[in-house]
């Protein structure tokens, strides 16, 4: 397999564009100091973005447009949601959670 140059330019230019709209931002907020209510804000954008994925995953649209929950999905959440309150450490969180998934999926 060869490596053409435009495909080398395309990977390159993927790269760029995703790298630097998440660059950018924290270099500029690093040197400004801002309010403490945007702090605060900012705070609770991981708990938002948290639920919603929880949301996203465990609520599904059946075949005839009703929602239901997934309960293969909602077992794995439980346990991860204790350690989450538990611990307060996200990586931990994490590897609770992949673990969890990993289980029910195996069994179920």
């Amino acid at each position: 397999m060869s490596l053409d140059i435009s495909i080398l330019l395309i990977i390159l230019g993927g790269a760029i564009v995703t790298f630097l709209p998440r660059v950018i931002p924290f270099m500029v907020i690093r040197n400004i100091g801002l309010p403490k209510i945007v702090i605060k804000w900012l705070s609770f954008i991981p708990i938002c973005i948290f639920a919603a994925l929880i949301v996203d995953s465990f609520i599904i649209q059946d075949e005839t447009s009703l929602l239901s929950i997934d309960w293969r999905v909602l077992t794995a959440i439980i346990p991860t949601l204790i350690i989450a309150l538990w611990t307060k450490s996200l990586s931990i969180t994490v590897i609770v959670g992949v673990i969890s998934m990993a289980t029910v999926r195996f069994l179920f």
